[in-house]
């Protein structure tokens, strides 16, 4: 390469680097960074079932019944009781709506119903539907109380045929059965806010 080229090449990258300079300068903007901070409280979650935040107690039917004439605390026909759910969002500022399942139902004598809101259920499996409900952010009161009913109806039929059948099937029942179990699963997730 010639002296004459290598000068030509060195100025013309001068004249780029200066133009891209006072080019650079004719175009700056004024710049400013302010900073702040984002800040948002959590809402409180709080769900408890008769209680408890982990586990609920075994609900056990004989020992919601009051019947004197019951040997070592066990049902039969002719015996009825109560239990309580007791869904408490106390202390949540979201709402909550609750869901309460039975599962693992085994060994339920035939003709025990159940009862709620004076509608009777064959099973309790029949009654989860009528159990689900919401307890609102802004509700006043942040407790709900389900009550459940049980009986196994001493006659059971509305004929002396009917009843007689049924007899059979309660003595079927008592012969078989030693332990009528379910699981209960009472399930709370917070309400969509809307906005």
């Amino acid at each position: 390469m010639t002296k004459k080229k290598k000068v030509l090449i060195t100025l013309a990258l001068l004249a780029i680097i200066l133009l891209a300079f006072i080019g650079g300068q004719a175009y700056a903007k004024y710049v400013s960074e302010v900073r702040g901070e984002g800040v948002a409280q959590v809402a409180t979650w709080n769900f408890k079932v008769n209680g408890q935040s982990e586990q609920v107690e075994e609900i056990n039917l004989a020992s919601t019944c009051n019947n004197e004439t019951l040997v070592n605390n066990k049902i039969a026909p002719g015996t009825s009781g109560s239990f309580d759910i007791k869904v408490d969002a106390t202390g949540s500022e979201v709402g909550i709506n609750y869901n309460i399942a039975f599962t693992e139902e085994e060994s339920k004598p035939q003709n025990l119903k159940f009862k709620y809101n004076d509608i009777e259920y064959n099973s309790i499996k029949d009654l989860e539907k009528d159990l689900s409900g919401t307890i609102n952010a802004n509700d006043e009161d942040k407790v709900r109380t389900l009550n459940i009913g049980w009986k196994w109806d001493y006659e059971t039929g509305s004929n002396p045929e009917e009843i007689s059948k049924n007899d059979l099937v309660d003595t079927q029942n008592a012969e078989e059965i030693q332990n009528y179990t379910f699981d209960v699963i009472i399930t709370g997730t917070q309400v969509e806010p809307h906005n």
